[in-house]
């Protein structure tokens, strides 16, 4: 094996969307899940959504050793100083859209299709089934914050479950196993059931672990409602929308908005297709969707 064809230690998924294969893996579709867009393949049973063995592959577990080591408070602040500044100029988001187009997932054994496809399958999904304008929007717009990976960012950095750093880590998160190796669990402060946070303090003044959710959250959410900024920022945060974690964080205006994220998330993991939509049809409506909400350009 040559220098070039050895894994990345720092990156050991194949791909970006192996993620999103585990969590199919672990939250399997609903029969009470939303009908899926017209692009959805109408003979595909959903058995066959996404089947792999019911193992994580090796990769996935390697990153969750990453991430759960990596993640600390230090990281998180850091990171947020180094990119919630947006400083890296303005684009309008088609540019970013195209932008993150470059990401292409070639194992997905469901669909070769580009990011921008998912996104488009996602909003259209939503569309389909009535939902607000600023739904569709958000459908759209919630993987954006993978940017990141272009700006070159490891992958326990990007994606995978999102979680609360700075108090006891929940055993409900997945490989939970792995925080033992994280220097957080060896400063008492941080790990105590409400660490340095008070009870009820909502989730707003909560440190979360570091990704595309928190990146994308920051960046749209002047121009979006609440409702869209709770499904942007917390729709990996599966310890809490699948598994009722951390609850005792949460203030009023969580326990209004947070099931936002409960209702996206069916639309985010089940309406992937191999029928890509016809972006030439469907721009006219997309541009006038995000004229309604955002300038020209916006801050990245």
């Amino acid at each position: 094996m040559t220098d070039a064809e050895r894994p990345d230690p720092q990156n050991p998924l194949t791909d970006l969307e192996h993620w999103d294969d585990d969590l199919r893996r672990r939250y399997p579709e609903p029969a009470s899940a939303p009908r899926r867009s017209r692009f959805t393949d109408p003979g595909k049973k959903k058995e066959d959504f996404r089947n792999y063995a019911a193992e994580a592959r090796e990769s996935v577990r390697e990153f969750y050793r990453l991430n759960h080591r990596y993640q600390t408070v230090d990281l998180v602040r850091r990171k947020r100083d180094e990119f919630l500044s947006l400083r890296r100029g303005k684009r309008s988001l088609w540019e970013a859209l195209e932008y993150l187009n470059t990401l292409i997932d070639d194992s997905d054994p469901d669909t070769d299709l580009s990011q921008i496809d998912h996104l488009l399958q996602t909003a259209e999904a939503i569309r389909a089934d009535g939902h607000p304008r600023w739904m569709v929007l958000t459908g759209l717009l919630h993987d954006l914050g993978k940017v990141l990976c272009l700006y070159g960012e490891p992958q326990w950095a990007v994606v995978g479950d999102t979680f609360p750093v700075g108090c006891r880590f929940s055993e409900k998160i997945v490989y939970s196993e792995f925080f033992r190796d994280n220097p957080d669990t060896k400063i008492p402060e941080y790990q105590t059931r409400l660490g340095i946070y008070e009870e009820g303090c909502g989730f707003s003044n909560v440190l979360m672990s570091w990704g595309h959710d928190e990146y994308i959250y920051h960046i749209t959410r002047d121009y979006l409602p609440l409702e869209a900024q709770y499904i942007l920022r917390f729709h990996s945060f599966y310890a809490a929308h699948r598994e009722n974690e951390y609850e005792y964080l949460m203030d009023d205006q969580d326990r209004e908005y947070f099931p936002w994220v409960k209702v996206f998330n069916p639309y985010d993991l089940y309406s992937k297709s191999s029928e890509p939509p016809n972006l030439e049809e469907l721009r006219p409506f997309y541009d006038d969707l995000i004229s309604e909400f955002f300038p020209d350009q916006i801050a990245f």
